[in-house]
């Protein structure tokens, strides 16, 4: 017998993501980036922090921000928490 569930120790968590945006997000637009720690810094820009588990989601993602006409600065992967 084969066994495809999926073992407790072998969960993995989506890697985290920074991105940075210019300006701020509205309140609506902050809520569809659920899971996000959202700052706001002095310089003007919006930093972004979360979970994106694959490429579709990172494109989605991104899509909105083009779609909005949300300026973006950077997306690199958080290698520390």
């Amino acid at each position: 017998m084969i066994d495809r569930g999926v073992e407790r120790d072998s969960i993995v968590t989506s890697p985290l993501f920074e991105i940075v945006i210019k300006g701020t997000l509205s309140d609506p637009v902050a809520a569809l980036l659920e899971g996000f720690r959202v700052t706001e810094v002095a310089s003007g820009w919006t930093h972004l922090v979360g979970p994106i588990p694959d490429q579709a989601r990172l494109q989605g993602i991104l899509s909105v921000f083009s779609y909005l006409n949300i300026e973006l600065v950077s997306v690199n992967p958080v290698t520390h928490p």
